[in-house]
């Protein structure tokens, strides 16, 4: 499966963005989960913001966006996607979807990842 993201642009502190993860294929019946992750300007490692469960819709997200960042998917779509609100200076990073879930306690093996969309968050 490939993932191609959108939404991403600049906005500035406490503005609103909403990203889509649009599959080429069937996700929700293939994988066990469908996760989105950031990369932050000057570091190497992702980190895993979100997921969303494909059995039963679960969602799940890392404690520095809860209340801010909300998960939901199109199954009919075959999208998923991850609305940000409050943005920070601090959630400026590529944001990137992928197959699986970073995010206790629904972690496991991530893989199919799409090529990432910027957002950036001004102060």
């Amino acid at each position: 499966v490939q993932f191609v993201e959108s939404g991403g642009g600049l906005v500035q502190a406490g503005g609103s963005l909403r990203l889509s993860c649009a599959a080429s294929g069937s996700i929700f019946d293939n994988y066990y989960a469908i996760g989105w992750f950031r990369q932050a300007p000057g570091k190497e490692d992702l980190e895993g913001v979100s997921c969303i469960s494909s059995s039963d819709g679960g969602t799940y997200y890392v404690d520095f966006v809860k209340g801010r960042f909300t998960i939901s998917s199109d199954t009919a779509k075959n999208t998923v996607y991850l609305q940000m609100n409050s943005l920070k200076p601090e959630d400026t990073a590529v944001y990137y979807c992928a197959t699986g879930c970073a995010v206790p306690p629904l972690a496991g093996p991530v893989g199919s990842w799409g090529r990432g969309t910027q957002v950036t968050v001004s102060s």
